[in-house]
């Protein structure tokens, strides 16, 4: 009895002695804890991955909007470049998960006109992790770009964006440009074309959206070379509206002594007009009243032919703006002295010329003298404009905003714009993000 009594003891603790087979049943008790951990791991790296994709579409969208700020948009612009760099992104952009805010909102940026704060949103279904938690995972991305503006600012600035010398100082000119640089958005490899040495250029800097070919000829003092693949600087005066063509048809000529021309009507825009058909071409002394003057068709000439002597023909006027329209070109010869003067406030203030930006393949063409003076924009943005001939302007800010711009013969253009009334061109303006 005994001995029976004992063999089941043994036989017992042999049982549970005896191991073969644990590490399956606890592999089993384990595993769905483990792909539990995995499907969870797997969820967050997606999560992450999600995150990581919105962050790059907030960056891009907030960097779209800053270039609009740049380019002098207002809300509605900025937004909607915002808006289209997240969609082009990847991110569906919607009026509850998008949002655009120039100025900033939030952040250290707060309230600054030249940043864009970009806020992404995503609502995540859960996937193992909603054993836990119902509720939808919401995803985050926030961006910030601020826009850099320095004190460099240009007095010359030609618009083609691709055209081959879009800038060019060629012949025996000399040209002076106090205070300010030379820009070109063009983005060809010779944007800015200076390869004959007679040519002399003294400049702030040379900016240009391509390539630059140089000189020795060229002196820049604020640079140590030009400044290639730079920014895209805007048009200040892209904003302005062209004048209307209004008012009875005027022909108009310069008599012998001093003619006085005035406007004789109010034109829509607020200020007094004068429509002048067919050109005009002076060849005597004339005056502007301060104005508007509709230049409607043909040219507008100081003694083009150079009929008279320097001292009988001239141009003065004060608050003045020229519109050139339908074919229009401006001809100012250096066989007459001209003074004029842009307004300094209304609709049209600071653009002495305006060409219309329906013109193209014109060429304006303008030759000073050491008695000349003009204080305001010439301003054709779809137009060549051309300094040639022993032209001079001096002591004045003088803008020169064209499609392409060209100095040649011996011109030379003194301007320094720190101090007047003439909208900032500003150069290398800077987008980045900061957030």
């Amino acid at each position: 009895m005994n001995n029976l009594r004992l063999i089941s003891l043994r036989r017992l603790r042999e049982a549970f002695s005896d191991s073969s087979g644990a590490t399956a049943i606890v592999a089993a008790l384990a595993m769905p804890v483990v792909a539990a951990g995995m499907g969870l791991g797997a969820e967050a790296g997606y999560h992450y991955l999600l995150q990581r994709n919105m962050q790059q579409a907030a960056d891009l969208a907030a960097h779209a909007g800053a270039i609009r700020v740049r380019a002098g948009d207002g809300q509605a612009g900025v937004s909607a470049a915002a808006r289209n760099a997240a969609t082009q992104s990847g991110y569906a952009a919607t009026e509850t998960n998008f949002r655009a805010h120039f100025p900033p909102i939030s952040g250290a940026y707060q309230g600054n006109l030249n940043s864009v704060e970009v806020q992404l949103i995503k609502s995540q279904v859960r996937y193992f992790s909603a054993i836990f938690v119902d509720e939808p995972v919401e995803i985050r991305a926030r961006a910030v770009a601020n826009v850099t503006r320095s004190s460099s600012k240009a007095c010359v600035l030609a618009l083609a964006p691709t055209a081959s010398q879009a800038v060019t100082v060629t012949g025996s000119t000399y040209v002076s440009i106090e205070n300010c640089d030379l820009v070109s958005n063009s983005n060809a490899s010779d944007a800015f074309y200076m390869q004959n040495s007679a040519a002399k250029l003294t400049v702030g800097c040379v900016r240009t959206v391509g390539g630059a070919v140089t000189s020795t000829g060229l002196n820049m003092r604020n640079c140590s070379a030009a400044q290639q693949l730079a920014p895209i600087v805007r048009d200040p005066y892209a904003d302005v509206p062209e004048p209307a063509i209004e008012g009875a048809c005027m022909t108009e000529t310069s008599k012998q002594g001093t003619t006085v021309f005035r406007p004789n009507f109010t034109h829509s825009s607020g200020v007094q007009a004068l429509r002048i058909c067919g050109g005009l071409d002076i060849k005597h002394h004339a005056t502007f009243e301060p104005g508007l003057y509709i230049i409607d068709g043909g040219e507008l000439s100081l003694n083009a032919n150079g009929d008279v002597s320097l001292d009988e023909a001239s141009m003065t006027a004060d608050g003045v703006t020229f519109f050139l329209a339908n074919g229009a070109k401006l001809s100012l010869s250096g066989n007459g002295n001209f003074n004029m003067r842009a307004p300094t406030s209304g609709p049209y203030a600071g653009i002495l010329f305006f060409g219309s930006r329906k013109q193209t393949g014109l060429t304006h063409q303008i030759l000073g003298n050491s008695g000349s003076t003009t204080q305001g924009a010439i301003y054709a943005p779809t137009a060549k404009i051309r300094f040639t001939g022993n032209s001079t302007t001096t002591n004045g800010c003088t803008q020169i905003i064209g499609y392409t711009v060209e100095f040649t013969g011996h011109s030379t253009l003194r301007s320094s714009c720190h101090t007047n009334n003439v909208r900032e061109i500003e150069t290398n303006v800077l987008v980045s993000i900061v957030e």
